[in-house]
Formats: C-alpha cells, structure tokens, sequence
C-alpha cells in the first residue's frame, strides 16, 4: 500500500526519521527494485541554507514546493543522480534526501547497475548508489510516489516495534553543517560512516 499524501505533508525533520524503514518500490525499465530506507537526510527549503530550495522556486527545484509525495531528482557533481521524497505543506520546499537502503527486490538487477559493489550490504550504501539501483535519473524527476499506478512508490512495512535511530551531521554540504539532521537506523550495516568531526546521537524510535 503507498504512503498516504496527508502524512507526508509535515516538515522534512520531523519526516526523516519516520519514513526510516519505509520502502521505495522503483519499475523503471521495466524491472522491479524495492529499497527499505535505512539513512535519510532532512532538507527544509527557505530556511535551509544547505537546501536546493533555499533562494526561492526555480525550474530545477518547483518539485520541492509541493504537494507533498513527489519525487525529486537532482544530478550533482556532473555524474551522479540523487533523490529525495517531497513533503511539507503545499507550497513549502521541503525535502528528504534517501542517503541508504537495504536492496529488498530486484537485486540482481541492483547488481547490474552497481557492478562495483563488493558486497550486497554496499549496493545502495549512499545517495547515488541508492538511486542508482533504483534507475533513478531525469525522467524520474516529479513522480507521483503515492500513486499506485506509479513506476515509483513509496510504500510502508507491515508494523513492527520502532528501531533505534541516531542523529548526526549532514555530509557534503558547506552550510548549516552543525544541524544534526541527517537520521539512520542504529548498526544496520547499509547505512553509510558517519565523517569524522560530528558527532552523532542516539534518539527514540521514530513516531507515527
């Protein structure tokens, strides 16, 4: 079942770690890969520094203003793609960065996308590898993920007790680095290191 749009419409630092163990259901090209979402980043616009969106709406980031639910693309640093699940109120840039996931479905065809990783654990362990496995790129940039009919979806797993989840820094970014806004799921191994320089802390499971 996807994501209802009316939960995903809260800001992106209270989204983050809620959405940690949902999972992102790609059938671009026709194949199926599904990730559970173990490090998410929170991105919140206009009062963000570090966000795309912090100038106003361009072209490239009309997607982070709503409504909630979208998928935005980026393409950053002239060869990688990275994506990010819109939420926030309507007209509200906001944005959550999919850093990791576990590769849950399709992961052969993960592999043939990531022929590099050594180790399933490492085929979507950070946010280019993810979308990479996923077949995320420009075409994809706007979808509808709470559209059943979709070729992507942002789907929930069946209920179980809330994970532990630690709280650290943002990495790749110049601006408003001290925010520890940047979640995972504590010791799964597809989450990415955290940089040296931050420190992380733990939090209480993610809420409903």
């Amino acid at each position: 079942m996807t994501v209802d749009r009316a939960w995903l419409a809260r800001p992106a630092l209270v989204m983050a770690p809620r959405l940690l163990n949902a999972v992102v259901v790609s059938d671009v090209g026709g194949v199926r890969v599904a990730a559970r979402l173990t490090e998410l980043e929170a991105y919140e616009g206009m009062d963000d520094p570090a966000s795309h969106a912090f100038r106003g709406r361009t072209p490239r980031t009309a997607v982070m203003f709503g409504p909630p639910g979208h998928l935005y693309c980026y393409f950053t640093y002239g060869m990688h793609w990275c994506a990010n699940i819109v939420c926030g109120a309507d007209g509200v840039a906001a944005a959550v960065l999919l850093r990791a996931g576990q590769i849950v479905e399709g992961i052969d065809v993960a592999r043939a996308r990531r022929p590099a990783a050594r180790r399933d654990v490492d085929l979507g362990r950070g946010p280019a590898r993810l979308a990479t496995c996923l077949g995320f790129g420009a075409e994809q940039n706007g979808l509808d993920l709470c559209d059943p009919a979709s070729p992507v979806r942002l789907e929930s797993r069946p209920a179980r007790r809330a994970p532990a989840v630690v709280a650290g820094p943002r990495v790749g970014i110049s601006a408003a680095t001290e925010r520890a806004w940047r979640f995972s799921l504590k010791d799964d191994p597809t989450v990415s290191t955290f940089k040296a320089g931050g420190r992380q802390r733990a939090l209480g499971g993610p809420a409903d």
